[in-house]
């Protein structure tokens, strides 16, 4: 299997190029690709009417700068744009990744029965959920007082720098804090400034969930052509996002 795995990941790459946080050409991507990124849209309890709610929070950019990028640094072959899809869809089913940010807001998430009920088998059949840009305990305790409900009986382990989500494509040093666009260079958001990632895993000890907690990547995604935007954190945006790609299309 590690075989597989190892030419799996040869297949997709050339060589490693080093992270270019202004793409080069941002057509250059094939838009009859395989990998689509897919947006979660979710209520939340207390959803304040901007943006149709925090679930669309930096859409489309993020998104199509981080499929760019993707087609940019690596020999995966991605859709030119995102699609956006909610938990109880069935056409979740087609697609091996997800992604979701904010859940923390307005009250945390609020997900019904089939959403559940369809996260869980979703899950369990192999395939990966990001979840991306909340902070600190307040946002944590909202998010989690639902989300929890998905795997009741699993444990959320914190993630360290020697796991192998952090050296399938790049080694990176474990979690890395991204700071938002409104923030100061440095800096976090809620008075921290260290990220974690945490993860719920299979029976097989795969990553199902990673939730990458006091950090923004989706702010380094959407402002790489910022030019206020400090460079060094779109390239860590970028090396995290394809690592946690590889892995959930190797695993």
């Amino acid at each position: 299997m590690r075989f597989l795995t190892s030419l799996f990941i040869a297949c997709l790459l050339t060589a490693i190029p080093a992270v270019q946080a202004q793409v080069d050409n941002p057509d250059l991507y094939d838009i009859a690709g395989e990998f689509a990124f897919v947006r979660i849209q979710y209520d939340s309890y207390y959803d304040g009417g901007w943006y149709g709610g925090p679930w669309a929070t930096d859409f489309p950019a993020a998104d199509e700068n981080f499929l760019r990028g993707v087609s940019r640094l690596t020999n995966v072959r991605v859709m030119s744009s995102p699609i956006t899809l909610r938990f109880d869809s069935e056409e979740i089913f087609d697609y091996p990744f997800l992604y979701a940010l904010e859940m923390g807001r307005n009250g945390g998430i609020s997900l019904s029965p089939q959403e559940l009920e369809n996260l869980r088998e979703y899950l369990l059949r192999g395939s990966f959920l990001l979840i991306d840009d909340f902070w600190g305990t307040r946002q944590w305790d909202a998010f989690y007082a639902d989300f929890s409900r998905i795997f009741p009986d699993r444990e959320l382990v914190e993630l360290q720098s020697d796991h192998e989500i952090f050296h399938t494509f790049y080694d990176i040093d474990g979690p890395q804090m991204i700071p938002g666009r409104g923030g100061r260079q440095g800096f976090g958001q809620a008075g921290i400034n260290n990220a974690t990632n945490h993860a719920i895993m299979d029976d097989d000890g795969r990553v199902m969930v990673l939730i990458n907690w006091n950090s923004d990547m989706g702010d380094g995604w959407e402002h790489t052509y910022d030019q206020w935007y400090p460079t060094e954190y779109a390239n860590s945006a970028y090396r995290l996002g394809i690592n946690y790609l590889i892995y959930s299309l190797t695993h």
